[in-house]
């Protein structure tokens, strides 16, 4: 595909990702359940094999083996009534690459820990690219688990938002591009909450008693009830401040107020009635809303939302590096960056896209959840960067909840 001649700067998406800049973001982190045995495997995700030397990426076979494997969140690519992928479908059309599109990330850590082993050995993970939120693909870059993308195959990342081109954990995005980003919040059944909720207070209503779910990712759950506790997630806080966020939530649990701790599997929950309220995640609320009918609500809680960003990776060990540059090319067309976010309401990163979003649905660009503006983006806030005795300590914390809901 030939390269566009750069687009404007959007000034929105712009305001956005000088934010993502400050910090590394993650959307979701620790377990999709309870147990030992999951806790076990997330304690496993946490070791880094220091001291092992780093694997050697595999050779490019792209040439001669014209397919693709992508392992991606749920609900998180354009999907019609049959179940196809239009952009994908398209994809294979101008490239002449099939891709298999598997749903195979619920958690960060869970999908880190199925596939470490392979990675540390340099070995085909059954990926050829995966979408993963940057403070993962911070630690898959630092072990040396990704390999370095070729920038003259994805000409199109002349549309990539300046303010992520040079990220702390990939400067110059050697490694990594991003996919999507977006809000984590509060939703709720609006025919059984019809006066819909405010705050990550709310949730507590006795009303709700074992009809909440909350997110296993760790920074947005717990960066939710911190903010609610008035803390500035963004700036200096230590120990306390996160002790009494995660003091708060084990109270909940305890007394059975929280039904769920999950990852994408929180979705079912919501489907099902078995969960009236949560905390979730921007996107997957419209998402559901259109394949089940109008019945969620989402809300940025009073006192803030959290903020976080997902990238493209290829794994070390995949042989078709250049099969994966070429779709990322792809998805960096601002046409097919739009026709994506109008499906999965998440934030693009591509510059151009608010204006080919208005081409198709001058509403859809004005979509709070796709292109938030100036007002929206001051009442969201990213989690800070942890010390790495911070990510065990609080990881270990957070984990001692899961392990008893």
């Amino acid at each position: 595909m030939s390269a566009r001649r750069p687009l404007p700067e959007d000034p929105i998406v712009r305001s956005l990702v000088v934010q993502a800049r400050r910090a590394q973001l993650n959307r979701r982190t620790l377990l999709t359940g309870a147990g030992v045995g999951a806790s076990a495997l997330a304690l496993a995700a946490c070791s880094t094999g220091g001291g092992q030397a780093k694997p050697s990426a595999a050779a490019d076979e792209s040439a001669t083996d014209k397919t693709l494997n992508w392992a991606n969140w749920a609900a998180y690519i354009d999907e019609d009534d049959s179940g196809d992928y239009p952009t994908l479908t398209r994809f294979t059309e101008e490239t002449g690459i099939e891709v298999n599109y598997e749903v195979a990330v619920d958690d960060n850590n869970t999908y880190y820990g199925k596939v470490k082993d392979q990675l540390a050995l340099g070995q085909d993970i059954g990926a050829d690219t995966v979408c993963l939120t940057d403070w993962m693909v911070s630690r898959w870059i630092r072990l040396g688990y990704t390999q370095k993308l070729d920038h003259s195959n994805i000409p199109n990342l002349a549309n990539l938002a300046p303010a992520l081109e040079d990220p702390d954990f990939d400067p110059g995005r050697e490694m990594s591009v991003p996919w999507q980003g977006g809000f984590a919040g509060i939703c709720w059944n609006k025919a059984a909450i019809p006066g819909g909720l405010e705050s990550v207070e709310d949730l507590w209503n006795p009303d709700f008693k074992g009809r909440v779910g909350v997110l296993s990712e760790m920074r947005d759950t717990i960066g939710l009830l911190m903010l609610q506790n008035g803390v500035d997630i963004s700036g200096e806080w230590g120990d306390a401040e996160f002790e009494a966020a995660n003091d708060l939530l084990r109270e909940q649990v305890e007394s059975g107020q929280v039904r769920n701790i999950k990852g994408n599997s929180y979705l079912e929950d919501l489907k099902s009635g078995d969960t009236l309220a949560a905390i979730c995640w921007s996107g997957d609320i419209t998402v559901i809303n259109a394949e089940a009918g109008d019945q969620w609500e989402f809300a940025i809680p009073s006192a803030g939302a959290t903020l976080w960003n997902d990238n493209f990776l290829v794994p070390i060990g995949s042989s078709r590096k250049t099969n994966a540059e070429t779709l990322i090319n792809y998805y960096y067309e601002p046409e097919v960056a739009a026709e994506v976010a109008a499906w999965v309401n998440y934030i693009t990163p591509v510059v151009g896209a608010k204006e080919a979003a208005a081409a198709i649905d001058p509403e859809l660009a004005e979509n709070q959840l796709i292109f938030p503006d100036e007002e929206t983006l001051s009442r969201a806030h990213i989690f800070r960067s942890l010390t790495g005795a911070e990510e065990q300590k609080y990881q270990a914390e957070f984990q001692s909840i899961l392990l008893g809901s």
